[in-house]
């Protein structure tokens, strides 16, 4: 590795350093207020407070009649739904399993099928526990929730026969003649769930002719790593005019973030890591209200997100659906545009290739290949295979450097500390063996892309959720061979709480592969021990990581040393020797390029500011 690559190297991991210590989200304590409340709700008026949320012990201590005659005057038409008997049953298709309750005509449970929670348990997305969902209507007589009347159905258990559709529906009878429809269509696979709602005879009957639907969910951790959970909990919404945008918590403790969103909305998801719960409009939204809190460090809660949206009836119809479902790009590419983009694909230098080279190259061999493990050494062949040419590039390139070193050395001490002499002879000798300082650097930059979208790919990919290979059981957190519970200052914050060997297998090959590139290496001084630090550097970063982060770098070590010595079999430094002399031959009377000559010219110029300045404190001063 020359001066260059060490310099490419060392900026790298200061571009990292400041990305983790400065940009990515760190877990916080909840605020006090929850994330939506109803006086955030714009369907609220001072004028006419009352609601369905409100207690009323106060009605329910009353004779019948006297009551029926209090419900009739506070919620008008409604009041005929406001009593029953709330009964639940389940729907189930091959990945979710729904429960709907009479009371409110929706779903109140969802769990996935083919999923399991860390420490045992389905993977449950909506719980009466930990979500509440209401839909507001701004009547004369105040607001009421259509998520608290009671409803008939004719819906039951039931397990949905392949290729068919479940079709639920709830009604309720109001007064005048008018009645409230829900209808929900589930599938036989998937993770969507299809509603439609239709109010008969709405007119006059709501305000404005608009609804609020209001959702919050308490986002429980269902990973092994709770922290790295919370980094990755997010809103993410598609604005039909502005596109992809999305909603994260940016300050410290306690807090609590709220955006208003003025603009069409096509679909808005509550994220965690793996799992993601989103409403999608069958035409769009008219806008949003998102808040978010945070829980504390050791809660077993991701974040706790509210989303309260408008939406407007048609003829007293709307409709939209419901995903609860994993981050697999396969599964939500089906769902809308750009809904897929729910799992963070990095920068967008790298989300090309994590998205569009890495996921389908990975899916591929997860079609033929059951071991996990296998899949990601096999991907490294892969991409190692496919780099050989740029890597043979930059090691040729170093081979090269590192048999100009002694006429390099007789430079130095020719011109001594006059920098400009030496570099200019230095760039002549260049020229004539045909010799591109920087080419050992351009094969490295290249790769950059790759090495950085694996960050995000392995971290985000849900096919490696629990996925068990060699000694870890679960690929997609730390392989923690040590750990310990005590809080240790300083090495608790950088390094964490385990010791992950294959982060130690890693670090090992990287220096065992940076001192072998020192061997060839024209690199001296303080540069050369720098590269040393790096891996160390990294053995802290990559510590809470992916296992199979760490797998794919060792595996990569490995087979980059055995590219490097296939390569030593054909090439020695008395072959680069040849060549060189060759070039020096060919080049003897060979023209400077335009770039060499402004080079020159560049380090003339410099030579003389520099020479002008030396002649200018050297001058008497002048007297007056």
């Amino acid at each position: 590795m020359d001066k260059n690559q060490a310099i490419g190297f060392a900026l790298l991991a200061l571009l990292l350093i400041v990305y983790f210590q400065f940009f990515a989200p760190e877990p916080t304590p909840p605020a006090a207020e929850p994330a939506v409340t109803q006086q955030d709700n714009p369907a609220n008026n001072e004028s006419n407070p009352q609601s369905l949320n409100e207690p009323s012990d106060t009605l329910a201590q009353l004779p019948d009649s006297v009551r029926d005659t209090a419900n009739r005057e506070r919620y008008g038409e409604f009041s005929t739904a406001l009593s029953g008997e709330a009964q639940t049953f389940t729907v189930e298709n091959g990945q979710v399993k729904v429960r709907f309750s009479t009371q409110g005509g929706r779903p109140v449970h969802v769990e996935m099928k083919t999923y399991e929670a860390y420490g045992g348990g389905a993977v449950e997305l909506l719980t009466p526990e930990t979500s509440q969902i209401s839909l507001v209507a701004a009547t004369s007589r105040g607001e009421v929730d259509l998520y608290k009347l009671f409803y008939s159905t004719s819906g039951q258990d039931q397990q949905i026969a392949e290729g068919d559709t479940a079709t639920v529906e709830f009604v309720a009878n109001l007064e005048g003649g008018r009645r409230i429809r829900q209808t929900y269509r589930l599938p036989s696979e998937g993770y969507e769930i299809y509603y439609d709602l239709a109010i008969e005879n709405a007119s006059g009957l709501i305000q404005n002719s608009e609804l609020t639907f209001i959702w919050e969910d308490e986002l429980r951790v269902v990973e092994k790593d709770g922290k790295e959970s919370r980094t990755r909990g997010a809103v993410k919404y598609y604005a039909v005019n502005s596109g992809l945008d999305d909603f994260t918590l940016l300050q410290g403790v306690n807090e609590t973030e709220t955006e208003l969103i003025e603009e069409p909305i096509a679909w808005l998801a509550m994220k965690q890591r793996f799992f993601t719960s989103g409403i999608v409009a069958e035409t769009s939204f008219p806008k949003a209200l998102v808040s978010l809190a945070a829980p504390p460090e050791e809660s077993d809660i991701v974040q706790t997100i509210g989303l309260q949206v408008p939406v407007p009836l048609n003829n007293g119809n709307f409709s939209f659906k419901y995903f609860f479902g994993p981050n697999d790009q396969r599964v939500m590419e089906a769902v809308a545009l750009d809904f897929e983009n729910n799992i963070d694909w990095g920068w967008a230098i790298v989300k090309p290739i994590s998205k569009y080279v890495i996921s389908p190259m990975f899916h591929f061999l997860e079609r033929f290949i059951g071991n996990y493990g296998l899949i990601i050494v096999i991907l490294v062949l892969i991409i190692k295979t496919v780099l050989f040419p740029l890597s043979y590039k930059s090691y040729i390139s170093m081979a090269k450097m590192k048999v100009l070193k002694p006429e390099l050395d007789e430079l130095k001490e020719k011109h001594g500390d006059d920098m400009s002499a030496m570099q200019k002879e230095q760039m002549q000798l260049y020229q004539k063996v045909g010799v591109n300082p920087v080419s050992g650097c351009i094969p490295m930059l290249l790769q950059m892309p790759i090495l950085l979208s694996m960050f995000y790919f392995f971290p985000n990919s849900i096919e490696l959720r629990q996925e068990p290979f060699l000694w870890t059981d679960d690929l997609s957190t730390y392989d923690a061979i040590v750990s310990w519970n005590a809080n240790i200052p300083i090495l608790s914050e950088f390094y964490g709480n385990h010791i992950s060997l294959f982060v130690l297998l890693m670090t090992a090959s990287t220096i065992l592969y940076t001192w072998s590139n020192n061997q060839a290496s024209t690199v001296t001084g303080p540069m050369k021990s720098i590269q040393y630090f790096m891996p160390l550097m990294f053995m802290f970063i990559l510590n809470s990581f992916p296992a199979a982060l760490s797998f794919y770098y060792f595996v990569s070590n490995l087979v980059t040393f055995g590219q490097q010595a296939i390569i030593r079999r054909f090439v020695d430094d008395e072959t680069i020797r040849q060549k060189l002399e060759e070039n020096k031959k060919r080049n003897r009377n060979k023209k400077k390029s335009k770039f060499q000559l402004r080079l020159e010219e560049a380090m003339k110029a410099t030579e003389e500011t520099k020479r002008n300045k030396t002649n200018n404190r050297g001058a008497a001063p002048r007297k007056r």
